[in-house]
């Protein structure tokens, strides 16, 4: 097994080094001239530019100090520091109200800052605020009472220095391995990584040793509960959102936490319920309104959705996610007033990027609907611009994958392991990309008797991350690479059988007794080779689309997680050339195995696809499935309204209405 090895510092790392000795030896007048030199090369360097504010402080350069703070908030708005810095200085300038709102910015970003909790502690008591001074005091003491090591990790956590902290706290725990309060920031961390992607298991354990050392640590309870629901683990975060209540009934925080795992089960009524009591109680909640009225799209209740959508936004009036609730309807129509409210709070320069992305996508779909097509499409490029900002897609990632799945996947391999697997047909798979018409495909399916409609399980995904780190594999670059598809050839007959009936056991929570369920996660497409060795007897449906209109339709939709690759052009015709590619080679090493739907066929000859569809899945013809828009189950993606209405043809070629600006994806799509 390789292990990592640090790289040597670069040399302006090491110069920062240095510049920090000088800062720590109180050599000031070096310090300044190091960074001004440094900064020639390096402008925006957040530690260059915080090094010289504080040198400029301790040099009484004060007035020089705030204009270079100044700069740092420009380019490093949220970093804690820079405001605890500035209190300094207004404190030197005797400005205590602006010391004051420094201060507490910066304890707002990150709460394990020792020196500022001690700073706001003062000046409140001087101004006579002895209540809060208590409070602040009460936080410096319970910092005191923890660890150093564990203060400094939480604050270099909390500024986003996750690489150092992890590699502390890593440090700590070598020699106080039961530490709760260093595993709980470590549980934390990791939390994080999974949340985002990293192999999953690491956490829970974690969070569970704390809970065993410590099951007072609801805190870290709670963390546990948030991951399971970013994890789609429904019915285990249910579980522990239980326990929460039971250990205080009263904490808002628990409260919505269970709201959240009950609707994931299934039981929206108790969700509600429990969300209308937090109302009642909070009537300015916004994010509540928007949690009732995703309940609500789900559901297809949309008059009730609107409604809730709309309260958010009077609540909060720049609340973009509220605004984009209402576009992602994809029925409903923004008003020019909403429009104009929209524009306002957009254009503000202290929006946040967290509010400013999904105002984008929401006026792209409100300037769309009015044919406004150039503004609409710099709506959806700026939106995407600033999300591809955020998230960590890398093109190679996808086509190691491909790469190796068509390497080891052959047809020899599955050749040689007929017969393993578990014998059972009950999942239906739907695959292919987001927006190509696979939640018509489930309504269709899921309107017939027998066939169970569920939603985008994360079973198989959280499998392959499990076996990706098998034998000293890991998905984080930290010891090896990942070993997953290679891991599938080292692995006996049972375990093949292990993992499928694994699969239906944990799948059975979202069932409710039909013979066959639905598996609708698009991304299972990649690990079909898998699925196939662990249940040989399922079906599995390619969900196909043009692929202008399916490349173009996933640029306009903003996802509530994952599906990284659909913030760019770029990215999003290389990720569908490597789909096509990829279920190529799976009909060529598992012919017969995969039906492909294709969307536009389907709206073309809905009956004919239909009957082609059931008789690929082993069902008899039932005519609710031609009535598919009938149904009125949960539906929980971005098509949900539009599955509940019969088929339209005019969507098929909406995306010419923006080909002018499309060449770029026209080109990579190599068309």
């Amino acid at each position: 097994m390789s292990l990592a090895v640090n790289p040597p510092p670069s040399r302006i790392e090491s110069e920062v080094r240095r510049i920090r000795g000088l800062v720590d030896g109180k050599r000031f007048a070096e310090a300044i001239a190091a960074c001004r030199a440094l900064r020639q090369e390096v402008p925006e360097n957040r530690d260059v530019l915080y090094m010289l504010a504080v040198s400029q402080r301790y040099s009484e350069l004060i007035h020089d100090a705030l204009v270079t703070l100044s700069e740092l908030e420009s380019v490093h708005p949220g970093y804690s520091r820079l405001f605890q810095e500035r209190g300094h200085c207004y404190v030197q300038l005797r400005d205590l109200d602006a010391a004051l709102q420094s201060f507490a910015r910066a304890v707002s970003l990150n709460a394990a800052l020792p020196a500022t909790w001690l700073a706001l502690h003062l000046l409140l008591r001087t101004a006579g605020q002895d209540a809060e001074a208590q409070k602040a005091l009460e936080q410096l003491r319970q910092l005191e009472r923890l660890p150093p090591p564990v203060v400094t990790a939480a604050s270099m956590l909390a500024d986003g220095d996750t690489v150092a902290a992890d590699h502390l706290i890593r440090h700590f725990l070598k020699t106080h391995p039961d530490q709760v309060d260093a595993l709980s920031l470590k549980a934390h961390m990791q939390a994080s990584d999974e949340a985002h992607g990293a192999a999953p298991g690491e956490a829970d354990q974690l969070y569970e040793r704390v809970l065993k050392l410590d099951p007072s640590r609801h805190d870290a309870r709670y963390e546990l509960v948030l991951l399971m629901l970013k994890t789609h683990r429904h019915a285990k975060a249910l579980a522990q959102a239980r326990l929460l209540l039971e250990a205080d009934p009263k904490d808002r925080r628990y409260r919505t936490v269970y709201a959240a795992a009950c609707i994931a089960v299934g039981q929206p009524a108790e969700g509600l319920e429990m969300y209308g009591s937090l109302i009642a109680e909070d009537p300015q909640a916004a994010e509540l309104y928007l949690a009732i009225g995703d309940v609500h799209k789900t559901e297809g209740h949309q008059q009730l959705a609107v409604e809730s959508y709309r309260a958010a936004t009077v609540t909060r009036p720049s609340f973009g996610q509220a605004y984009w609730g209402l576009g992602n309807l994809k029925t409903y129509r923004f008003t020019d007033d909403e429009i104009a409210r929209m524009q306002h709070a957009e254009a503000d320069p202290a929006a946040a990027t967290a509010d400013r992305i999904p105002l984008c996508f929401a006026l792209g779909k409100g300037f769309e609907d009015r044919g406004d097509y150039q503004q609409s499409f710099l709506c959806y490029a700026r939106g995407n611009a600033l999300k591809r900002a955020e998230v960590h897609y890398q093109q190679v990632t996808t086509d190691r994958n491909a790469k190796l799945q068509a390497e080891v996947c052959t047809r020899d391999f599955f050749t040689a392991r007929q017969g393993v697997g578990c014998e059972r047909d009950d999942p239906i798979f739907i695959v292919g990309l987001p927006r190509a018409g696979s939640t018509l495909i489930e309504q269709i399916l899921a309107s017939h008797s027998l066939v169970e409609g569920t939603w985008e399980l994360s079973e198989i995904p959280l499998l392959v991350h499990s076996l990706q780190a098998m034998n000293g594999g890991a998905v984080n670059g930290d010891a090896a690479e990942p070993r997953f598809p290679e891991v599938l050839l080292d692995l006996q007959p049972e375990d093949f059988r292990r993992f499928g009936e694994k699969y239906l056991a944990d799948t059975q929570a979202y069932r409710t007794g039909r013979r066959f369920f639905i598996d609708k996660m698009p991304n299972n497409f990649r690990h079909l080779g898998l699925i196939h060795l662990m249940l040989p007897n399922a079906k599995i449906i390619d969900a196909r689309r043009e692929a202008m209109a399916c490349c173009f339709s996933n640029f306009k939709q903003l996802y509530a997680v994952g599906q990284e690759f659909t913030y760019s052009l770029a990215d999003i015709a290389h990720y569908y050339r490597r789909y096509v590619d990829l279920m190529d080679h799976w009909n060529q090493v598992l012919p017969g195995k995969i039906l492909r739907i294709q969307h536009e066929e389907l709206v073309a000859d809905l009956e004919g696809n239909v009957r082609r569809l059931l008789e690929f899945c082993g069902l008899g013809f039932e005519d609710a499935c031609l009535r598919f828009h009938e149904n009125t189950r949960s539906v929980r993606t971005a098509s949900s309204e539009q599955v509940r209405q019969p088929l339209q043809t005019q969507g098929l070629e909406q995306w010419r209405h923006f080909e002018p600006w499309l060449t770029p994806l026209r080109e990579a799509l190599m068309l």
